[in-house]
């Protein structure tokens, strides 16, 4: 099977269709979808949609970065009473973004390490969104290192010595449909990073892989790219499932 690491297809993008989503996923051998949330206001929609597909959506809770505002500590704290009323897989998606908004790196940072901390303490895996900050954002695991800490760099985009540092971490890299893209540019690093360090995601509904580029993307596009990157690394698309898959599983505890 795969596993779509990171998705959030409890968003209003798809209201009107997500049992079909979800039907279509599991054609297509996505049979388990990680849900990163992203603030308060989307908390009830992914925890409705786990209740609707136990077995096929796992829940995350996170702040994402371009969502720590001056309130950040009362959403820090929803974080902390929803983990306290269900199970969650991973804190996340959180990070740094300074592409959108360089006005909150101060209160990202903090926001972004208090979330490492309760990743350390409660034994899961951290998701990271880094935009314009690849540095920074490394640096800080590292500043925060411990042998609790581990996770995956969402969306990963940066150079072969970008990886290294992020394998020496422990941690993974998430890859999606930018790997189909035609200047992407992971056609020249992903030949030089080995499949045990990369597990795969759509970040549905955005970033869609080719040929459904600037569509809204969603869970079953998890084998489009999968091909992508049998053909760059010149290997089987089934050995690529069997190696994400088993990375992803072991990555959020499953196995």
């Amino acid at each position: 099977m795969f596993i779509d690491t990171h998705a959030h297809i409890y968003m209003k993008q798809f209201d009107e269709d997500i049992d079909s989503v979800i039907k279509n996923a599991l054609a297509n051998k996505v049979e388990k979808i990680f849900l990163p949330n992203v603030d308060s206001t989307s908390t009830e929609r992914m925890l409705n949609l786990v209740d609707k597909y136990p077995n096929v959506c796992y829940p995350m809770m996170g702040l994402h970065p371009c969502n720590v505002k001056e309130n950040y500590l009362e959403e820090l704290a929803h974080i902390k009473e929803i983990k306290s009323k269900h199970k969650i897989y991973g804190i996340g998606e959180t990070g740094i973004d300074l592409y959108w908004d360089k006005s909150t790196k101060d209160i990202q940072i903090k926001s972004f390490e208090q979330q490492i901390q309760w990743a350390i303490e409660w034994k899961l895996p951290i998701i990271i969104h880094s935009r314009n900050a690849q540095e920074l954002t490394i640096e800080l695991i590292e500043n925060n290192r411990h042998p609790e800490l581990k996770g995956v760099f969402h969306c990963f985009g940066g150079t072969v010595d970008q990886a290294k540092k992020i394998i020496d971490l422990g941690f993974y890299m998430g890859i999606g449909g930018v790997a189909t893209f035609k200047n992407g540019g992971l056609d020249k690093t992903l030949p030089s990073i080995d499949l045990k360090h990369i597990v795969l995601e759509t970040d549905a509904p955005y970033l869609a892989p080719a040929p459904h580029r600037g569509k809204r993307n969603e869970s079953s596009y998890i084998p489009l790219i999968a091909h992508r990157i049998a053909e760059i690394k010149e290997m089987d698309v089934d050995e690529v499932m069997r190696i994400t898959s088993h990375n992803a599983s072991v990555l959020y505890q499953l196995i």
